[in-house]
């Protein structure tokens, strides 16, 4: 991989703003009153000569994407990430590669100064702002190592390097030291047994634990030198104004234990003495210190039964002993979750807030920093700086004097994008176009639809209509469930190679994501909806979901598709059995067949318990049987096909082994069983990806557009068709 500082430039796109809607209060009461109602129509129809060539699979994986970005101090440049794909067929398969641009923000010249299939990792500025830090494993490297490169040009310089992989970094205030966190590398004597063919693997036991190093940013200094932390280390933020560390430390490395018990500690950074113990309940996200130190923000969850990290809270350092010793700055009942957070200074917090489909950016007061003696708790004085009905936002980052911020952002018209926005500005401006080709591009109207369940619940999702609609026709379907169920939908970039989308729309599809109860986006109390009652009223919710697009006269009730991944796959495998009569096709990836088996074969079985189950199946083998789709395998007359990772840790390939086997056995429909050897939860590398697409498109064109019957032909023609933004089928 070469370090390249390109001369020329891409056309700025600052002239491209994003348009800032607003709605009437009785506009929007009588949306929510609506048993199926539109808030936000997007696309711009150009034409293409043919739409289904365009939209493929092909075309949709070889799109780029915006995936970080950092602020200068003095804003006058944007460094960012662009996920990059392997071209499946083309390129060596694996997964995508990252690469450093930068942006200067005066004239909006982007620039290339790090590329290849290396791949970037994590990205900062150093305190002084003349040069970016980032994370790669470059030629020469046996591990991935820190480095910097000057924004005026200049060559890569390692800053610092440990015997195993740089995971996380984090530099002080005066930028003369920088703290690593890294796996404890494997000890010479197991180095040596392993060496002579001793290499048992001892289950949850013998995970290497990532340790805390500080190391000294001057040319030539000594080596780092390791903090003895009790924990697994997983984030590590320096304060802007001592020598103290916060960091999300687990007490081992299991997975179960990073979702939660991860807590944060601050810790000396001469000695690693613990300084603070800071109790976050159940899940965290993101932390990061104030201005002043007097805080650390973090993005956790309110309680342990909290399905997500979605409250900022504030916790006192100790500098103050005046002040509380936690705040939330927003009301427990405000319908969101935060995605992100910056300091604007040491009273204040920019907050990137989901709203069910939608985003905005917030500026939130330290409100009850004011609950000093003699002082009465005033309410939080939030303004609204980027209103819902923009684009979605997913990240911030603020320059030194908070008047600059950039974010990454996305829009039913593009994947992630650079966007920045200034004091005074109407709104964020996008600044980068990754992928050219899709102002070419036909795209299916996307919309926000409102629907109640049955129990009167009112739930919204996103729809794609099928490109070319005509007023009268009734479409098939395809309902597409996210996982989790600790996860929702936006009204945002929605097509990829789980997700079919666009490419669905182009072929004659509608495509529906609903925002079931359970989901995050609307607050802790809406994502507990479904806790204790898996497959419960939250599938119900599909159901539902269906019958009011059916009413409202787009779709055909006899062509309905389902699919999904993980919490999504547990979806489709129950429709495809329990509610057979009612879908057509499906297609489960990863998904949960046996609610029993489940618990002693996952990876996270705490967090199961916490905040979806709230109970063992030791404590109702009943209940866990009855909401089991292979108890229901006998109802199935639905052709489903079923995918999975052979080397998933989160939900055992062994779930859709027994799920096909019980299918198959009785004969009563279709069935088929794709594995992927070196996947996990989800594909990552290209082949798998393209394979996954295209096999879930055929059977879905199959059974609900064409003959149905027998399963199609299990042998997929990987070359693309041809159209805007596809690859040569020569690559194939």
């Amino acid at each position: 991989m070469s370090d390249t500082l390109v001369s020329g430039s891409h056309p700025p796109n600052a002239d491209r703003g994003i348009p800032v809607k607003t709605f009437a209060l009785a506009a929007i009461l009588s949306l929510l009153a609506c048993a199926f109602a539109p808030s936000r129509a997007t696309a711009t129809e150009t034409k293409p000569q043919d739409p289904r060539a365009a939209w493929t699979p092909q075309a949709v994986e070889a799109l780029r994407s915006v995936s970080a970005v950092v602020m200068s101090p003095d804003a006058k440049h944007v460094a960012y990430t662009v996920n990059v794909p392997r071209i499946a067929g083309k390129d060596e398969d694996g997964t995508p590669w990252s690469e450093l641009h930068v942006l200067d923000t005066a004239d909006g010249r982007t620039r290339e100064f790090v590329t290849g299939k290396s791949s970037v990792g994590r990205i900062a500025w150093t305190p002084d702002g003349k040069s970016i830090a980032y994370l790669a494993k470059r030629e020469g490297d046996k591990e991935t190592a820190l480095y910097t490169i000057r924004v005026d040009g200049g060559e890569s310089v390692k800053l610092a390097s440990l015997d195993t992989s740089i995971s996380a970094f984090s530099f002080s205030g005066d930028g003369t030291q920088v703290a690593l966190v890294a796996p404890q590398p494997v000890s010479k004597a197991r180095k040596e047994r392993e060496d002579k063919g001793f290499k048992p693997q001892v289950y949850e036991e013998d995970g290497a634990f990532a340790r805390v190093w500080i190391a000294s940013t001057r040319e030539g200094a000594e080596k780092p030198r390791q903090l003895e932390v009790e924990g697994h280390v997983h984030q590590v933020a320096w304060s802007p104004k001592d020598d103290r560390l916060a960091l999300a430390v687990a007490p081992t490395p299991l997975v179960d234990d990073e979702y939660m018990r991860t807590r944060v500690r601050v810790v000396d950074v001469r000695d690693g003495t613990v300084l603070q113990k800071i109790e976050n309940p159940g899940k965290l996200g993101a932390i990061g210190w104030s201005p002043d130190a007097h805080w650390i923000g973090t993005i956790c969850a309110a309680d342990v039964h909290d399905p997500s990290a979605g409250r900022f809270m504030l916790w006192n350092t100790g500098l103050d002993e005046r002040l509380p010793l936690s705040i939330s700055p927003l009301p427990e009942t405000v319908e969101a979750d935060c995605a992100a957070f910056s300091f604007l200074d040491e009273n204040t917090a920019m907050l990137v807030l989901h709203r069910g489909t939608e985003s905005s950016f917030e500026k939130v007061p330290f409100w009850a920093a004011r609950m000093l003696p003699d002082r009465k708790v005033e309410q939080p004085d939030i303004k609204v700086l980027v209103p819902t009905g923009t684009a979605i936002l997913t990240s911030v980052s603020l320059s030194k004097d908070g008047q600059h911020a950039a974010f990454v952002a996305h829009t039913p018209e593009h994947p992630p994008e650079l966007y920045t926005m200034s004091h005074g500005d109407a709104g964020p401006k996008r600044r980068t176009t990754t992928n050219a080709s899709l102002e070419d591009m036909t795209f299916g109207k996307q919309e926000v639809v409102r629907w109640k369940a049955r129990d009167g619940l009112d739930l919204e999702g996103v729809l794609v209509r099928p490109i070319g609609e005509r007023a009268g026709q009734r479409y098939p379907l395809i309902l597409s469930v996210h996982g989790g169920p600790e996860a929702h939908e936006s009204n945002g970039w929605a097509t990829n190679y789980s997700r079919p989308g666009q490419i669905a729309a182009a072929r004659g599809f509608a495509v529906f994501y609903p925002n079931y109860r359970g989901s995050t986006g609307r607050g802790v109390a809406f994502s507990k909806l479904g806790q204790g009652d898996a497959a419960g009223k939250e599938f119900d919710d599909l159901v539902d979901a269906v019958d009011s697009l059916v009413a409202s006269g787009l779709v055909d009730r006899s062509k309905v598709g389902i699919t999904g991944g993980s919490y999504g796959g547990y979806a489709t495998a129950w429709c495809s059995t329990r509610y057979s009569d009612r879908f057509a096709a499906g297609v489960m990836f990863v998904g949960i067949s046996d609610k029993v088996s489940k618990l002693g074969t996952t990876d996270i079985p705490n967090e199961e318990y916490y905040v979806h189950a709230l109970k063992r199946p030791w404590e109702a083998w009943d209940f866990f049987r009855e909401r089991s789709p292979i108890a229901y395998a006998e109802q199935c007359k639905t052709p489903l096909l079923i995918l999975h990772g052979k080397d998933d840790p989160r939900v055992d390939p062994g779930q859709s082994r027994s799920m096909y086997r019980h299918l198959k056995l009785r004969g009563q429909a279709p069935v088929r069983l794709v594995l992927y050897p070196g996947e996990g939860h989800g594909n990552r590398k290209s082949a798998s990806r393209m394979d996954y697409a295209l096999r879930m498109l055929q059977w879905f064109e199959h059974y609900l557009q064409g003959p149905g019957g027998a399963a199609p032909p299990y042998e997929i023609d990987y070359a693309p068709a041809g159209g805007a933004g596809t690859q040569s089928a020569a690559a194939f």
